[in-house]
């Protein structure tokens, strides 16, 4: 009887798991990409999530090497792009920066995270 019931256990969160891990929104892709080498500094930091945003929740900043903010501080979500926001940046001096983004998707799950690139 245990054999059976752990047996349906296993199966039940085999089946479940995929689901729940889908319904959490993740950074997709960014520009600048993570660990990213750029001869040119870029004008902006883009990032595409699996899920639209909540764009009163959600927020993205950069940092240079010493921590002193180098965004202009106004992360956009546009309505015809709900899963990409970005923010614009100050001219960049060559150096290593940090991107720090906390997003809310509108489905409510929140997800955070951080990523470095070089300007050479």
């Amino acid at each position: 009887m245990r054999y059976m019931l752990a047996t349906l256990l296993g199966a039940v969160f085999l089946v479940t798991w995929p689901g729940y891990a889908a319904a959490h929104a993740f950074l997709d892709h960014s520009t600048p990409s993570a660990d990213a080498v750029l001869a040119t500094p870029p004008k902006s930091v883009q990032l595409w999530f699996s899920r639209a945003l909540e764009p009163a929740f959600s927020t993205v900043r950069v940092v240079d090497a010493e921590g002193k903010q180098v965004d202009d501080g106004k992360p956009v979500v546009s309505d015809d792009a709900p899963k990409l926001i970005q923010v614009a940046l100050h001219p960049l001096a060559t150096g290593k920066y940090k991107v720090i983004w906390r997003i809310v998707a509108l489905d409510g799950h929140k997800a955070k995270g951080e990523f470095a690139f070089t300007v050479k």
